[in-house]
């Protein structure tokens, strides 16, 4: 029995999404082949509200954030973290020996205005990394203040974001809060299959990556980038075309539905599954402002076995996720993303609530 996936991705496929994976293969190398990326590109335009470049990427989110900070970095890098993800964007830094400084937040808190300020106040850095929406912690970081601080006070530093489990669920004004690179994936709030990563690059970030030397070689950035405009939206090494045709197909749908009520659906979901949290259990994160619409990470006050109540949901035809790392065992996690709606998030509730007898 095919179980619904509430965990922080992959999220469920609609099955008219999936069957645009089967679409039957094309040359990589022909006016089709770059028709269908052009489509593509000039729709994630408008969810990433942009007009920078957009890159396709064969890989998982991890390795857009990879080539966004091996390439971008010419000084050091600012890396700031509110959980395993902004742990993982420093461990790729060192791992490339990039030049880079990890700022952490207190678990359930966000990255300030004031700690990227305190931060670039010493000169050091030329590229800071923020996570928008952390999937372990529930937290939605304030990437436009942040953006803010960057264009009145240091214009010249790199702004990299990791959106992966947030872009298409709720407003990211890649071009308003002055992103430079700006990453998802295609398994969250997307609604595909996982395998495809996608971000927008700015002019600024493909000069200061062009001062950088050693960039590797399939995720180079320059190179990706110049490939696009020179070869008509084609890729130097072979893309996943089945992706390509879902997606394209996909943001249809999404633009259809209209990106402020897709907004406006996710954060619907995300009040109720709060709200029952609130009186069931806890919020792992306490200030309401920097609440996750995506995801809800919640305090395991009641010490239930998480392990046993997913055995006993996916009897029903249901998955939730246990926490994530260091808050595996205190925490655990209701996603609601992508294509669901908010009587879909109601059910798995209340077949939670009958479980638990609340």
């Amino acid at each position: 029995m095919h179980k619904k996936l509430f965990i922080p991705g992959p999220v469920d496929v609609r099955e008219d999404v999936l069957q645009k994976m089967a679409t039957p293969q094309i040359g990589h190398r022909s006016k089709a082949a770059s028709a269908l990326q052009k489509s593509v590109s000039d729709k994630l335009k408008k969810v990433f509200f942009t007009n920078n470049t957009i890159i396709l990427s064969t890989s998982s989110g991890s390795g857009l954030m990879e080539a966004g900070i091996r390439c971008c970095t010419r000084k050091r890098a600012a890396v700031f973290s509110v959980g395993a993800f902004g742990d993982r964007w420093y461990k790729m830094a060192k791992a490339n020996g990039v030049p880079a400084d990890k700022i952490s937040s207190v678990p359930g808190q966000p990255t300030t205005v004031a700690m990227v300020e305190e931060a670039l106040a010493t000169g050091k850095y030329d590229v800071i990394t923020v996570t928008h929406n952390e999937t372990s912690a529930g937290i939605m970081n304030p990437v436009a203040e942040i953006g803010e601080l960057l264009k009145a006070k240091y214009p010249d530093v790199l702004f990299l974001v990791d959106a992966v489990s947030s872009m298409g669920g709720v407003k990211i004004d890649v071009d308003g809060w002055g992103i430079d690179v700006c990453i998802t994936s295609t398994q969250k709030c997307l609604g595909l299959p996982a395998g495809m990563a996608i971000c927008s690059v700015s002019e600024r970030a493909i000069e200061a990556a062009r001062q950088v030397e050693n960039r590797g070689l399939y995720f180079d950035l320059v190179e990706l980038y110049e490939y696009i405009q020179k070869k008509d939206h084609q890729y130097p090494s072979t893309p996943s075309l089945s992706h390509m045709y879902a997606l394209d197909y996909q943001l249809d749908r999404i633009l259809e539905e209209g990106l402020e009520n897709r907004f406006a659906r996710h954060k619907q979901m995300a009040e109720y599954v709060r709200e029952w949290a609130e009186k069931n259990f806890a919020l792992f994160v306490e200030d309401e402002k920097y609440l996750s619409n995506t995801l809800t990470t919640i305090k395991n006050t009641r010490e239930i076995s998480v392990s046993d109540l997913n055995k006993k949901l996916a009897e029903r035809g249901f998955e939730i996720s246990n926490g994530y790392g260091d808050l595996k065992d205190v925490t655990f996690r209701i996603s609601h993303m992508a294509d669901y709606t908010l009587d879909e998030v109601k059910d798995v509730i209340r077949n939670i609530n009958e479980i638990l007898g609340l």
